[in-house]
C-alpha cells in the first residue's frame, strides 16, 4: 500500500479507514486534526487530550469542485482532472472535515444534508488520503 499523505490524522486498518482526533478527559471537547498537550477549548484548562477514533459518517455541509490545479507544493496529475471536495459534519461530534469525495461522485451527485461515509483513495501523486463516498460503497 501507498504511504498514508499524512501520519496521524487517519489510519487504515482491515480495509476500514478512520479519522483521528483527541477528546478532552476534562470537558469532552473533540478535535481533529489530534492536539498535542492542551484542550482546544479556551473555557478549559484541561491538559493531555486522549486520542479517539471520529464517526466515519456525517451528512454534507457543503461542497464545491476544484477545477483548477492547486499551486505547489501539490502535485496535480497531467492533464489536470478536477476533483470534488465536500465538508462533512461528523454524526457524532459535530465537527466539520474537509475531503475529497471518491472518483465518480460529482457536484451534480450531492446535496446538503446528504449522507457520506469514510474510505480513502490515492491522491494524483501517489499517497493514500481520507475521502468520502457513498455509504456501503
Amino acid at each position: 500500500m501507498a504511504p498514508l499523505a499524512i501520519d496521524g490524522w487517519f489510519t487504515i486498518e482491515d480495509g476500514v479507514t478512520h479519522l483521528l482526533g483527541t477528546r478532552c478527559a476534562g470537558c469532552g471537547t473533540v478535535a481533529f486534526p489530534p492536539r498535542a498537550g492542551f484542550c482546544g477549548n479556551p473555557r478549559c484548562e484541561g491538559g493531555s487530550p486522549a486520542p479517539v477514533r471520529l464517526s466515519r459518517k456525517g451528512r454534507v455541509w457543503s461542497y464545491t469542485n476544484a477545477c483548477y490545479p492547486p499551486p505547489a507544493p501539490y502535485v496535480a496529475a497531467e492533464p489536470y482532472t478536477p476533483v470534488t471536495l465536500a465538508a462533512v459534519e461528523l454524526a457524532d461530534e459535530g465537527l466539520v472535515v474537509l475531503g475529497q469525495v471518491t472518483a465518480g461522485l460529482t457536484v451534480d451527485d450531492l446535496s446538503v444534508g446528504m449522507e457520506l461515509e469514510l474510505t480513502s483513495g490515492p491522491l494524483a501523486d501517489g499517497p493514500i488520503v481520507w475521502m468520502w463516498g457513498r455509504p456501503d460503497e
